[in-house]
């Protein structure tokens, strides 16, 4: 078990999503940043699926009521230990007692925690994530408060290997391996995000297409896990149109009437009705994801067939860590 002693900002147990049901209006919801979602977990021994904590901006305090191998990812939210600084993208065994702390962000926007057998939360509607609007899944369908206790899944049995090996006397023991630095996102202003066009691409004239591949843009602090909301210049359509709501999803560039860009989240809508000019590549999830009130954001355009080989590789890559990490833990 894992006691909330201090909660953070916004702390919520989040999976890979909640599909099947948007036809519902059930958002998919999932991780922002499901990347370092992902690999968090492969660090511990578990499924990629399994339940991590996304932690917002300010982490909070927490207390280990048993021993547990964890592992972060994400932004860098300095998780202490003491006085020790706990080092992130390895596995990280923590002794019973002990109280992880987080910081404010000094990188990035969201870090991931992940415990080898994951959050064990009830499942709803498939998926352990919380959707705070509507109070689905997660502790209680809310974020982190004081006094919550977070009850953790049974181990793995490579976890189980790996904890045999580990100093015996120590509170706290990160393992001599991790992430190279060269697989690490590069978390820094401006982002440089790639895009394609999007369904209405058409729609908007030449010089709001020019200034939307040229210019850059700054993250608004009106900005969540549902949409980013964006400032820089005004994007115009060629003449006025009326758009019947449609799909969307995450990553879709929505253009409202006022001609600032909302980019749509992780807890999006599941329809929208203003023009699309384009839609993020989904390797770049994580960026956006990352991205915090006021950092600087640009776009690249690609295609969708760049965009495709860009996510095979990036899967091919994930595969590659997923079995040099197994045969760590082993």
């Amino acid at each position: 078990m894992i006691s909330v002693t201090k909660p953070g900002l916004h702390d919520t147990v989040q999976d890979l999503g909640r599909y099947g049901y948007q036809k519902h209006g059930v958002v998919a919801g999932g991780a922002m940043d499901s990347f370092s979602h992902r690999i968090a977990n492969m660090l511990v021994g578990n499924d990629e699926t399994a339940a991590t904590l996304e932690i917002t901006l300010i982490g909070p305090s927490l207390l280990f009521e048993e021993d547990a191998v964890i592992a972060i990812g994400g932004g860098d939210l300095l998780p202490m230990m003491a006085d020790m600084l706990v080092p992130m993208w390895r596995p990280v065994f923590i002794r019973k007692g002990c109280e992880l702390r987080f910081g404010a962000a000094r990188t990035g926007c969201r870090a991931y925690l992940a415990v080898a057998g994951g959050f064990a939360v009830p499942v709803v509607l498939g998926s352990r994530s919380t959707y705070v609007k509507a109070g689905l899944g997660g502790v209680e369908g809310r974020a982190l408060k004081k006094g919550d206790v977070l009850h953790v899944g049974k181990e793995t049995s490579l976890v189980k290997k790996l904890k045999k090996r580990l100093p015996s006397k120590e509170p706290i023991y990160a393992a001599g391996w991790g992430i190279a630095e060269k697989h690490l996102p590069v978390l820094s202003t401006p982002y440089e995000i790639r895009v394609m066009q999007g369904k209405q691409y058409e729609w908007f004239d030449e010089e709001s297409k020019h200034r939307f591949w040229n210019e850059s843009f700054i993250v608004s602090s009106q900005s969540d896990r549902m949409g980013y909301r964006i400032n820089g210049p005004l994007l115009k359509l060629n003449e006025p149109r009326e758009l019947i709501s449609e799909a969307v999803t995450y990553g879709s560039i929505q253009i409202p009437s006022d001609g600032n860009p909302i980019v749509l989240a992780a807890d999006r809508q599941t329809t929208g009705g203003y023009p699309k000019i384009g839609q993020l590549s989904s390797v770049d999830f994580m960026k956006l994801a990352q991205a915090k009130a006021g950092d600087r954001l640009s776009f690249k355009e690609v295609t969708v067939e760049e965009s495709q080989r860009l996510f095979e590789k990036r899967e091919r890559d994930l595969k590659m860590l997923r079995a040099a990490i197994r045969v760590r833990l082993r």
